[in-house]
């Protein structure tokens, strides 16, 4: 028999709430079970949740997992589960997975490539394992490995195929979500599928932790390179995919690749482990439904899909039910109130609007259309007395110096007031709407339009942001965030006439400049190279450089580019260094 029933579940755990993880793996390895899954396979460190950091080094924490872990084998029928989990040896920890079946561990994967660059920091935690392995199941091998372990070309996957004799790989991923990112891993779990002449099963986590968000998107691919099946993104979902191994005879038949590299994996030695093979694996139900997951054609939804995710997560998972949001009327909140609303729903989001003498009545007016449009509860609650009281108060220590940046930071200072106290009150969480390019450049407010719990746009420059403005009308058929305030020019409204370009290169150049400095880590003269004028160059460097300092206070934010502020880029505050 060469036909395999292998269930994915693509599932959104809470990092730390191991009981609750637990009892889900249970609940989906009982829906497997039923539905004749031979093999199930859930994502990287699914029990602990992704990243743990350092709850790692906690060891109730470690002994919570190994507890559940046994648990959840303990419930084991005919089904194969494999879960993700922290392995201890008494001495040092692993990134783990477990390969159960009828209450009985038939053995445990040690992930071998730690990775430790960007967000990662698995060295910090992990040690690497050493064993290739390999089990079967009715005559059929397969090979269990981790995320990183499949990015490398000679990795596990390369010696579990090649030396093991594997015709299915497996690999358990928590692949964080960036833009562009599915393309670039498609195509490589396409060419290690290919290259391996294997069945090549993923499974990735979904839902949002702190910054990051998991895009899912677990796939199946066959020894042709070729995509089997795809599970939808950013949703939980257990697919089952039936496959016939034979198709891997035949690869490898018409394929010499494997037979000349073998002598590469002579050194490797693999351990093999079996299980038993199901009574019922001959008398396959029908499967309820095929997977019709279709790719998104419009490129802004997968990025959008993220940051409510990640908002969604983020709130519900910390233990609040409502949001805030000030609504100036301008579209960096307005995209903000728009995606929280996609994420938590309309009852469940809040805005208030807190004009000055400087704010238009065109902006005015708009935030209580966008609330409209929205159908969320909307508050006007003006600060010109608030204002005026402390101009007063200051007047006699500030005498006759001029009007200035002070009194602009005083308007946004007194509006974060107001935000924090109906926080406070009302167990708000306040949402700050400030953009990447604001970010980069310090246009923004300490203690002002920069307090909150959550920054959705951080990692989304100036310029995604009126796209994806635009998207969020063109997703719903609607207009959700009013045409008047997409098209009008970016203001801070805290002087008169005030333009954002009054103090900033236009977003056009800013955020191209940005995307070199900040993503790509280009020099100044790398950057002058494509055609910048050098002055403005000089200009955006030394300001990002000087603005450290703001970002370390700022809210946690969803990252959805290779590059986003925090521990995915780590630069010192106090920095002499000129590039």
């Amino acid at each position: 028999m060469s036909k395999i029933r292998i269930g994915i579940a693509q599932i959104n755990p809470i990092v730390g709430d191991i009981t609750t993880n637990k009892n889900k793996i249970i609940d989906i390895y009982n829906d497997a079970e039923t539905n004749n899954s031979d093999i199930l396979v859930f994502p990287e460190l699914s029990l602990t949740g992704y990243p743990p950091e350092d709850l790692l080094l906690k060891p109730e924490f470690i002994k919570e997992n190994i507890n559940a872990l046994n648990d959840i084998v303990n419930n084991s029928k005919d089904t194969v589960g494999i879960v993700g989990f922290a392995d201890y040896d008494g001495v040092d920890i692993y990134n783990s997975a477990a390969v159960f079946q009828n209450k009985k561990i038939i053995y445990i994967y040690h992930k071998i490539y730690l990775p430790n660059y960007g967000v990662f920091d698995e060295n910090r935690y992990f040690k690497p394992g050493k064993e290739y392995s390999v089990f079967t199941y009715n005559n059929i091998k397969i090979g269990v490995n981790i995320c990183e372990d499949i990015w490398y070309p000679n990795g596990p996957g390369y010696h579990q195929s090649l030396t093991g004799n594997a015709q299915i790989i497996i690999n358990m991923s928590s692949s964080p979500y960036e833009v562009e990112k599915e393309n670039i891993r498609e195509k490589m779990l396409s060419t290690r599928a290919g290259d391996y002449g294997v069945y090549l099963v993923y499974s990735n986590l979904t839902g949002g932790q702190d910054e990051l968000v998991f895009d899912g998107n677990s796939m199946v691919f066959a020894p042709s390179g070729e995509l089997v099946t795809e599970l939808p993104a950013f949703e939980e979902n257990l697919s089952f995919v039936d496959i016939n191994v034979g198709e891997v005879f035949r690869k490898r038949l018409h394929d010499p690749k494997g037979r000349k590299n073998i002598n590469n994996s002579e050194n490797i030695q693999i351990k093999e482990y079996t299980a038993t093979i199901k009574e019922h694996q001959k008398n396959y139900i029908k499967l309820s439904s095929d997977n019709n997951y279709k790719k998104p054609v419009d490129p802004l939804e997968l990025p959008y899909k993220a940051l409510v995710t990640g908002v969604g997560d983020y709130v519900r998972k910390n233990g609040f039910n409502k949001v805030l949001i000030g609504l100036s009327g301008g579209i960096d909140s307005s995209l903000t109130a728009a995606i929280a609303v996609d994420a938590l729903g309309s009852e469940n989001v809040v805005g208030i609007s807190m004009p000055s003498r400087f704010t238009s009545s065109g902006t005015k007016s708009d935030a209580e259309k966008l609330a409209n449009n929205l159908g969320i509860e909307f508050y006007e609650i003006p600060i010109e007395n608030t204002f005026n009281t402390i101009l007063n108060e200051l007047t006699p220590f500030f005498k006759d110096k001029p009007w200035d940046i002070t009194e602009e930071n005083m308007q946004a200072r007194i509006r974060g007031l107001i935000l924090m106290s109906f926080s406070n009150k009302f167990n708000y969480m306040v949402l700050t709407t400030g953009n990447k390019s604001e970010l980069s450049m310090g246009y923004c407010t300490i203690y002002g339009d920069m307090v909150g719990g959550f920054n959705v746009l951080k990692d989304v420059l100036k310029t995604k942001v009126f796209q994806l403005s635009e998207f969020v009308n063109k997703f719903h058929k609607k207009e959700i965030i009013p045409v008047s305030i997409i098209k009008r020019p970016p203001s801070a409204e805290l002087r008169e006439n005030q333009k954002d370009e009054d103090s900033l290169p236009k977003y056009e150049i800013l955020d191209e400049i940005l995307k070199l400095y900040v993503e790509k880590d280009k020099s100044f003269q790398e950057i002058i190279e494509y055609g910048f004028d050098k002055d403005v160059v000089i200009r955006i460097i030394k300001t990002v450089d000087r603005n450290e300092y703001k970002r370390r206070q700022g809210a946690p934010g969803i990252k959805i580019t290779t590059r986003a502020f925090g521990k995915d880029r780590r630069m010192p505050i106090t920095n002499k260094f000129i590039d």
